[in-house]
C-alpha cells in the first residue's frame, strides 16, 4: 500500500505542461493538458477550502510573499496576493512575477462596523415575500436610516470623482457645479481580481441619489434604463476585446448592500453562486420589461409589486421586527393582543358556534371575504412564530391550509372540516 501511494505522489512532478485547456469557477479549476513519460496525461488543478486552523489565520497577513493594493475608497481596500514561495526559471522576469503568480484576491474593511461583521458571519437564511405595504411601512424606512448613517460615503467619493478617478470605464458627461439626472458610470467592481475575464464584475453607478434601489424606478425610467443598459455592453467590449455583448449579463440585487442604485455587469462564465441566486438578483431586462407591461402613468413603478428574496436572520431587516406585537383576531373581533418573542406558546379559544356566515375584512383588497359557517366546542392549537418580512409565517401541529393576504392577515383553514377558522392579524 505504502509503494503504491508513493508511486502516485511522483506521477505529479514528472507532468510536463504542454497547453491550457480550460479555466472555470472564477479561476479557481484549472484543466492543463501535457505528458508524463512521453505519455499523454491531464491535470486537473482545484484550490482546497482555506484550513480551519487558528494558528493559519493567525500567520496568513504577517506570511504573504507579495502584496499588491488594487485600490481604496473610504474603508474599502482591496489588493492582489501571493501565499507562498513559487519556484521561477531563472528566465521569468520579475516584472509579471508578482502579478502573474498571486493566488489571493484579499478585501479589507477598516475599520469595520457591526453590520460588516454580521453580514460576513455565517447565518441561516430565510426566503421572504415583501408586499407594497411592507415595503411602504417598514423596509423604506429601514433604506433611509441606512442612508442616513453614513455608509454612502464610498460611492459619494467615486460618483463625486475623488476617489478610483483611474479605475472608470465609461461616465456621462461630468459636472461637479451641476448634477445630471440621467449620469452614470462604470468601474470594475472590487470583488474581481482585475485579470480573470470569464470572471469579470464590474458596477455601475447611477449618479442622482434619490433612487435607492430597484423599487424607485418607474415606466418614465425606462428610456433611460435602456440608454445606460446599451452604454455599459458597449463600454465594457470596447475596453475588453475578447468580449462579446451576448457574454455580459446585468443585473440588481433586492435586497441590495447598500442604497444607492446601482447595477452588477458580469461575464456569463462566472458561477453563480449566492449573489446571483433567485432571491437575490433581478436581470436588468426582466425589471425593464415589468415595467413596460405594468398598467397606469409614468409614475407606476417596481414600488407596486410584490417582491420575494432571502434575507439572512443576523440582518437589520430581519430582526427589526422581533418583538413585533401579534393581534389574535376571531371573526373580527380581538381576542388576545400577545407580545412575540421567538415563539407564541399556546392559546385557548372557545367558541360554540357561529353564524351562518362570518365575515372577514381584509384590508389589502378593501372588500369582505365571507366564508361559511361553522361549529366548533373547543380549539387549542400551538404556534411556533417565524419572523419574515412579509406575512409573518404560523405553522401548525395539527393539519391546517393558510392564505397570507397582502395586508398581512392570514385566513387559517381547517383541513378537517374544509372551513375557516380563525384570521389572524399580523402586526398590531
Amino acid at each position: 500500500m505504502a509503494d503504491v501511494k508513493a508511486n502516485a505522489e511522483a506521477l505529479v512532478p514528472k507532468f510536463k505542461f504542454e497547453r491550457l485547456l480550460n479555466q472555470d469557477q472564477a479561476g479557481r479549476r484549472t484543466s492543463l493538458y501535457g505528458t508524463i513519460d512521453s505519455q499523454p496525461a491531464l491535470l486537473i488543478l482545484e484550490r482546497a477550502p482555506f484550513p480551519t486552523s487558528e494558528t493559519y489565520f493567525t500567520h496568513t497577513p504577517t506570511s504573504l510573499r507579495s502584496l499588491k493594493n488594487l485600490g481604496a475608497n473610504d474603508i474599502y481596500h482591496w489588493y492582489l496576493a501571493s501565499s507562498g514561495q513559487t519556484n521561477l526559471p531563472t528566465t521569468t522576469t520579475t516584472t509579471t512575477s508578482e502579478e502573474e503568480f498571486a493566488d489571493l484576491k484579499i478585501n479589507l474593511i477598516y475599520p469595520c462596523t457591526e453590520k460588516h461583521i454580521k453580514k460576513y458571519s455565517k447565518q441561516a437564511v430565510r426566503f421572504v415575500t415583501e408586499t407594497p405595504q411592507i415595503y411602504t411601512d417598514h423596509v423604506r424606512p429601514y433604506m433611509q436610516a441606512q442612508r442616513e448613517a453614513g455608509r454612502l460615503n464610498w460611492v459619494y467619493n467615486i460618483i463625486e470623482g475623488r476617489k478610483e478617478v483611474e479605475d472608470v470605464i465609461y461616465r456621462t458627461p461630468f459636472d461637479p457645479s451641476t448634477p445630471n439626472e440621467e449620469g452614470f458610470l462604470l468601474l470594475p467592481d472590487l470583488n474581481w481580481d482585475r485579470k480573470t475575464l470569464d470572471a469579470l464584475h464590474l458596477l455601475g453607478l447611477v449618479e442622482r441619489r434619490d433612487l435607492w434601489s430597484l423599487r424607485d424606478l418607474r415606466k418614465k425610467h425606462i428610456p433611460w434604463l435602456r440608454h445606460m443598459k446599451a452604454k455599459f455592453l458597449q463600454a465594457t467590449t470596447q475596453v475588453y476585446p475578447s468580449i462579446e455583448e451576448d457574454q455580459l449579463k446585468l443585473y440588481v440585487h433586492y435586497q441590495p448592500t447598500y442604497h444607492h442604485l446601482h447595477i452588477h455587469i458580469v461575464h456569463v462564465a462566472l458561477e453563480a453562486g449566492a449573489t446571483q441566486a433567485t432571491g437575490k438578483a433581478i436581470g436588468l431586462e426582466s425589471i425593464i420589461e415589468t415595467l413596460e407591461a405594468m398598467a397606469g402613468d409614468e409614475e407606476k413603478g417596481m414600488d407596486s409589486i410584490t417582491l420575494c428574496y432571502t434575507l439572512g436572520e443576523a440582518s437589520d431587516l430581519w430582526n427589526e421586527h422581533a418583538n413585533a406585537e401579534c393581534a389574535i383576531v376571531l371573526c373580527c373581533a380581538l381576542v388576545e393582543l400577545v407580545k412575540v418573542d421567538g415563539v407564541l406558546e399556546s392559546a385557548v379559544f372557545y367558541q360554540t358556534s357561529l353564524r351562518d356566515e362570518a365575515i372577514v375584512f381584509c384590508e389589502a383588497h378593501g372588500e369582505a371575504k365571507r366564508t361559511p359557517s361553522f361549529s366548533v366546542d373547543k380549539v387549542k392549537l400551538t404556534f411556533s412564530w417565524t419572523r419574515c418580512m412579509a406575512g409573518r409565517t404560523i405553522y401548525l401541529r395539527q393539519s391546517c391550509i393558510f392564505h397570507t393576504f397582502a395586508s398581512g392577515h392570514l385566513l387559517m383553514m381547517c383541513a378537517s372540516r374544509g372551513t375557516s377558522l380563525f384570521v389572524f392579524k399580523m402586526g398590531s
